[in-house]
């Protein structure tokens, strides 16, 4: 299991500053992740068939949405707010010389 300093050091390591008190909680944290992570391990899924999608039933197959068109984005009123733009683009500044 992880320990204290296993957290510190996992955040120092993703440039988090961190205090002992929110060490402490996450600590705690991440132990019932762990914890809830060791009992699904134990699930009997033997009888399981896997699925090639969440939503798909092998009993109808994946079910998907229409593809069409549900909204559109109004390109006039969105550059509104832009400090340039030109030609319906928007203009940023150049970043390489």
């Amino acid at each position: 299991m992880l320990s204290r300093q296993d957290v510190l050091r996992l955040a120092e390591l993703a440039r988090l500053a961190i205090d002992d008190d929110q060490a402490d909680q996450t600590l705690l944290g991440l132990t019932a992740v762990f914890d809830l992570i060791g009992q699904l391990e134990q699930a009997d899924v033997s009888d399981t068939e896997p699925l090639v999608h969440p939503g798909a039933d092998p009993a109808l197959g994946v079910r998907l949405r229409a593809d069409r068109v549900t909204e559109s984005i109004d390109r006039q009123a969105n550059q509104v707010s832009a400090p340039r733009t030109a030609n319906g683009l928007y203009l940023v500044p150049r970043v390489i010389e």
